[in-house]
């Protein structure tokens, strides 16, 4: 689109016709006209697309054992994506009136961008169009959070949402190849996993199952200015307090498998060792006398005696483990008696909360381009150069989330009380033509033990594999260092990553080094090839180790991979490891 001839040749009459009515005032949905020549019903198209879902829907949903902002242990790995695209494409982008529904009944700068966008589409001089893109990115923003609040409404036009979702305003800047592509995007989400697009994040956010993003600004707290506020504001609580402790639960009954699995298996030992034990051959001819111990039976006095004293300490633990059980369950099934006894109640949009988010939200945007990347907000064919594997949808990043998974089976483990507990974070899916993901929050500061993390991938960047692992090394980083704590710069990943860092006397950013580094680990020694220090490659062979798989067949390839797997023998063979 670097000229008018470039540009399809709708957009002059579509802009023709936008400029001829005015987009600031109030227009009912329901005049508006399909392509087709039909009117456009907001409930048929989300009844055709299943955006919200039917009521057999619903109901499967809420019959469904667990959520997004439920933490499941017992999941493993992230499901397979076997269907990235729709089969049937929506025909959203096809409304002829697309552009003059999202910019109806918004606020003003919905007119202010309506404008500039007409001047910056026509332009052909370079420094005038960056002007132009600055003020169309201030006033999409501004644009942004007006609409952010309404994304919990259900009757919401669907190109509204497509514009906050896909920065999508006119589908005319789309090419054929890339209207088609976007047309057949699953809308809702199939996978189950906290894999969210921006309007699904605000829309969680007002409806109080999804906490804001954690910032360093001090809130004030808010006063309920009624009754029925406040009897909200407890209801959201207690539903806050309900998922929080969902994890704990879960976490106290995993440990409590654990010490129950360890005591079965001990028992059975045992008793294996007293068969043995108690087994004595008769005396040939001074029958029915048998024989004293064998050597080898009376080796089995020390063993018994340690199984005896590992069941004294496994009961302890057992023990200890039953009551946090009980505790937990405790305050779980106080909490859902509670919200029984409220009854559910009709949940209106959290504007502050959204409004909050927004903020947070329009910063995250910014870090995933950055100061010299481009800022522009809106779909385009003249920036998205990306391919479909490599735009960032929910099925593209889950599929390469498994893939690194698949490769560092530890990057979404947090280990509480030596037990490594499985915690994928939330990602926020971004429109923006950034490259590089990252990581805004590792845990919710009041529950460090089972609250998921936060991460950010934008949608159209060069390398998508690349933003994810930029993402996932971030997340690894600062689970890493606040394990750690005080001692970040002596223990663990981030102590050791530091004092070979420090012994290099290399200047910058300490975690930029890692990050890259790790993005090597990923993409090259993985692949057998080496391209990190030697010294770096212990220290990640040791804290982010290969799947036992991966290893041997790196071991084949190379002494340096075989010379770590005999470090790792001898470890393991050690009191030490």
């Amino acid at each position: 689109m670097s000229d008018n001839s470039d540009l399809d040749p709708s957009i002059a009459a579509l802009l023709a016709e936008a400029e001829a009515n005015d987009i600031s005032e109030n227009v009912d949905v329901s005049e508006f006209d399909s392509g087709s020549g039909e009117k456009f019903s907001m409930k048929a198209f989300a009844e055709k697309t299943k955006m919200f879902g039917s009521s057999k829907s619903s109901e499967n949903k809420a019959s469904s054992p667990k959520s997004i902002h439920e933490v499941d242990l017992s999941k493993k790995e992230f499901p397979k994506v076997e269907v990235f695209l729709n089969d049937q494409k929506s025909d959203i982008f096809d409304d002829t009136k697309f552009y003059k529904t999202t910019l109806t009944g918004e606020n003003q700068y919905a007119q202010r961008i309506h404008q500039v966008l007409s001047k910056y589409l026509v332009c052909t001089d370079s420094k005038d169009r960056t002007v132009y893109r600055q003020q169309i990115t201030s006033a999409y923003w501004e644009l942004i959070r007006g609409l952010a609040p309404k994304m919990s409404d259900m009757n919401l036009p669907m190109c509204k949402r497509m514009l906050v979702r896909f920065g999508v305003l006119l589908p005319s800047l789309f090419k054929p190849e890339q209207k088609e592509f976007f047309s057949k995007i699953f809308f809702e989400n199939k996978t189950g996993e906290p894999v969210l697009y921006v309007d699904e994040w605000f829309k969680e956010i007002a409806s109080g199952r999804l906490s804001n993003s954690m910032t360093d600004e001090k809130r004030t707290p808010h006063k309920a200015a009624n009754a029925e506020e406040a009897a909200q504001m407890e209801q959201t609580r207690l539903m806050q307090l309900q998922s929080k402790n969902s994890g704990k639960l879960q976490s106290a009954e995993n440990l409590l498998n654990i010490k129950e699995n360890e005591r079965a298996m001990l028992e059975a030992e045992l008793k294996d060792r007293i068969e043995i034990l108690c087994d004595h051959m008769p005396i040939m001819g001074m029958e029915p006398h048998k024989q004293s111990y064998t050597e080898t039976q009376k080796r089995l006095f020390t063993e018994i005696t340690d199984k005896l004293h590992r069941l004294s300490r496994n009961d302890k633990e057992l023990s200890r483990c039953l009551k946090d059980y009980e505790d937990a369950k405790g305050v779980f099934s106080s909490v859902e008696n509670k919200l029984s006894v409220n009854g559910p109640q009709q949940h209106t949009a959290d504007t502050g909360a959204v409004n909050t988010e927004f903020e947070t939200v329009r910063q995250m945007a910014k870090m995933t381009v950055g100061r010299q990347g481009n800022q522009f907000p809106l779909f385009t064919r003249e920036f998205f150069h990306c391919t479909e594997k490599g735009t960032g949808t929910r099925e593209n990043v889950l599929d390469i989330l498994r893939w690194v998974e698949s490769i560092d089976p530890g990057a979404f483990c947090r280990v509480h009380k030596n037990v490594p507990n499985r915690i994928p974070p939330y990602v926020l899916l971004i429109p923006t033509y950034g490259d590089r993901g990252f990581c805004w929050e590792p845990f919710d500061r009041y529950n460090r033990v089972t609250s998921r993390g936060r991460i950010v991938i934008p949608m159209y960047p060069r390398d998508l594999k690349i933003a994810v692992l930029t993402a996932v090394a971030d997340l690894r980083w600062q689970v890493a260092k606040e394990k750690a704590s005080y001692y970040w710069m002596e223990e663990g990943l981030t102590g050791q990553y530091y004092q070979f860092i420090d012994r290099q006397k290399l200047k910058g950013d300490l975690k930029a080094f890692f990050i890259e580094d790790y993005v090597l680990w990923m993409t090259k020694e993985a692949n057998g090839v080496q391209r990190l220090d030697k010294e770096v490659r212990g220290i990640f062979w040791r804290n982010m180790p290969f799947p036992k798989e991966l290893k041997e067949d790196l071991r084949k390839r190379s002494l340096v991979y075989d010379d770590l797997c005999i470090k790792d023998h001898n470890r393991a063979m050690s009191d030490g490891y």
